[in-house]
C-alpha cells in the first residue's frame, strides 16, 4: 500500500510515537534552529515522496515490509542539474550514479532509496519516468530517446523483516513516487525505503531534520546583506547494535541493556540481527561547489557517530550532499572549444563552519526521529523487532538534562 499527504499539512507521527524534540524538549541538538517543518523539504524546491509496501504472507512469498523513498532535488531535474558530491564512510552498499557525480560534480536525477534487491527496479523506474523528457520531440527521429542521465539509486538490506526475495518494488512504484513528490514534511519511521529496516537493535526507518543558518552576501564596497540558508538531512537507518546507542551523549543502549540483564524474565528477540547500513542525503540552498559539498557530506559521519555508528565491515554508510543554489543545464550547446557558461558564486571556505556543524546536527537528529517514530514490526518466520521504548528513553535521558 502507498500513501501521500497534502503538502500544506504537517505529518503526524504514528499513535504513541513522537519526534525527539517532542519527547525530550530540553535536549540540546546543536546551536541552530530547525526550519518550519524540521524536514528535508524545508530546503526550497526539494520534493519528497515515501511509499510503504506491506503485504501478508501468501503461497508465493513471506511477509513483505519494504518501500521506496523518492527525493527530487528540483522539479525540473532532467533539464536543470545541481552540484552534488558523495562520501563513502564504509562501502558495503550501493549508490548508482555515484561515479558520474564524482566525475562531474553534477546531479541530474532523483535520489531513490529502497531495499537491496530493488535497485534494478528503481533504476528502471527513473528511466521510465524520464524517457518522455529525453525523447526527440519532432522530425523523423520523433519519439527516439537521445538524452542521457545516470539514475541515482541507493539501498539498505531489509531482509530480516521483509521477504526481500519477493522483489515487491516495481518501476511503477518509482514513477508514482516521482510524480507524487511534494514539499510536505517527510513522513518518518516505518515508511519509504526504511519501512522494514532496523537501527541499533530497535526498529529503524526513515527520518529527517533541518537547520536554518545566518549567512551574508557580499555587495562589494557597499558591505554585505543578510541571508538565510537551510541545510537538511533525510536518513534511511539500518545500522548498529543496541549496546552502542547514544542519545545526547547518554549511553542509552548500555543502560537499557543493564535493565534487561537485571530482569531475567525479559528476553530480547533481535539480539542476533547483524549490523546493516545507513544512507544520508543532505540538501542545502547555500551556494556550494562540488568539493565543498563533499566536505559537507563527510560531516554526516559526525552525526552518525554521535548516535553510536562506527562503520562496521558489513555496513554501507554512504552520504550524498547537493545544493539547489545553482541551475546547471544538462544539455548546453556542444562545442569543441572550451566555453564559459554561467558565473558561479560560492560560499567562501573560511566561512563554511556553520554548514559543517549543522550537517552533523541534522544527521544526528534525523536518526533520532527515525528511531522515535518507528513502530514494532513482525516479519517473516515469526521474526519480531520492537521499537525503541520512548518512556524508558525519556526516563534515562532526563536524568542527565
Amino acid at each position: 500500500m502507498s500513501s501521500a499527504v497534502d503538502s500544506t499539512q504537517r505529518v503526524r507521527p504514528p499513535p504513541g510515537r513522537m519526534r525527539i524534540r517532542d519527547l525530550l524538549p530540553n535536549l540540546r541538538l546543536g546551536r541552530h534552529s530547525p526550519g518550519p517543518l524540521n524536514s528535508l523539504t524545508d530546503v526550497p524546491g526539494v520534493l519528497v515522496h515515501t511509499q510503504s509496501i506491506v503485504l501478508p504472507k501468501t503461497a508465493h512469498h513471506h511477509e513483505v515490509n519494504t518501500g521506496v523513498t523518492c527525493i527530487l532535488p528540483r522539479k525540473d531535474f532532467v533539464d536543470q542539474g545541481c552540484y552534488a558530491s558523495v562520501f563513502r564512510f564504509n562501502g558495503c552498499g550501493e549508490m548508482t550514479g555515484s561515479h558520474w557525480i564524482d566525475e562531474t560534480g553534477l546531479l541530474n536525477s532523483p535520489i531513490v532509496l529502497t531495499n537491496s534487491y530493488s535497485v534494478g527496479a528503481a533504476y528502471s523506474g527513473i528511466y521510465q519516468y524520464c524517457r518522455s523528457q529525453l525523447a526527440v520531440k519532432q522530425g523523423p527521429e520523433k519519439g527516439l530517446c537521445n538524452g542521457f542521465i545516470l539514475p541515482v539509486v541507493s539501498e539498505t538490506f531489509d531482509g530480516y523483516l521483509s521477504d526481500i526475495g519477493a522483489m515487491a518494488v516495481t518501476p511503477e512504484h518509482v514513477v508514482q513516487g516521482i510524480e507524487s513528490a511534494s514539499a510536505m514534511q517527510v513522513p518518518e519511521g516505518n515508511t519509504g525505503g526504511g519501512t522494514g529496516t532496523i537501527c541499533q537493535g530497535f526498529k529503524g526507518g526513515t527520518g529527517s531534520s533541518s537547520r536554518v543558518i545566518d549567512g551574508l552576501i557580499s555587495e562589494g564596497g557597499e558591505g554585505s546583506k543578510p541571508v538565510k540558508y537551510t541545510i537538511a538531512a533525510l536518513v534511511q537507518t539500518n545500522f548498529g547494535t543496541s549496546r552502542d546507542l547514544r542519545v545526547g551523549g547518554v549511553p542509552v543502549g548500555q543502560l537499557m541493556k543493564e535493565e534487561v540483564i537485571a530482569d531475567a524474565s525479559t528476553r530480547r528477540e533481535d539480539e542476533g540481527v547483524k549490523d546493516g547500513s545507513i544512507i544520508v542525503v543532505l540538501a542545502t540552498d547555500a551556494p556550494l561547489h562540488p568539493l565543498q559539498l563533499q566536505r559537507v557530506a563527510k560531516r554526516a559521519s559526525v552525526g552518525f557517530s554521535r548516535v553510536g555508528g562506527w562503520g562496521s565491515n558489513s555496513s554501507g554508510d554512504i552520504f550524498l550532499a547537493f545544493s539547489t543554489s545553482h541551475h546547471v543545464p544538462r544539455d548546453p550547446a556542444f562545442s569543441w572549444k572550451p566555453t564559459v557558461g554561467q558565473s558561479v558564486q560560492v560560499v567562501q571556505d573560511v566561512t563554511s563552519n556553520a554548514l559543517f556543524e549543522a550537517a552533523a546536527d541534522v544527521t544526528e537528529e534525523a536518526i533520532y526521529n527515525a528511531l522515535c517514530c518507528a513502530q514494532d514490526m513482525r516479519g517473516p518466520a515469526g521474526r519480531f523487532v520492537k521499537a525503541l521504548d520512548l518512556q524508558k528513553l525519556k526516563k534515562i535521558v532526563d536524568k542527565y538534562l
